[in-house]
């Protein structure tokens, strides 16, 4: 997308710090990250377990917009498998629908 940034609120080496999450990236289950805060740049570069990923889209979404699809490229089944283990990581958290996030999709960096 082409839409004009806003400036970042986190680098991108916080972008995905979870073992869990690391996990499904490195399997290749996880190509996108939902966060609070707009955590990378389209093009630039991520380093996780010796592979780089390159950002190839950031754009903001409600919560309650995510589709099981969406919750696919963040590596889990459906909507409520994620739903509940963003819950179980942020206790307390309520998920409401309205709440904006900025959604970060990825892919593995090739060298043909």
């Amino acid at each position: 997308m082409s839409e004009n940034l806003p400036p970042k609120t986190c680098s991108i080496d916080r972008m995905i710090t979870q073992l869990e999450d690391v996990k499904l990236v490195m399997e290749g289950k996880k190509t996108a990250t939902r966060r609070n805060g707009r955590y990378a740049d389209p093009g630039e570069i991520m380093e996780l377990g010796g592979k780089r990923y390159k950002v190839t889209n950031v754009y903001r979404q409600l919560i309650g917009e995510l589709t099981d699809a969406d919750a696919e490229r963040e590596g889990y089944q459906d909507v409520e498998t994620y739903k509940q283990y963003i819950l179980s990581m942020h206790p307390g958290m309520p998920w409401m629908p309205q709440m904006p996030m900025w959604v970060h999709e990825f892919e593995e960096e090739r060298h043909d």
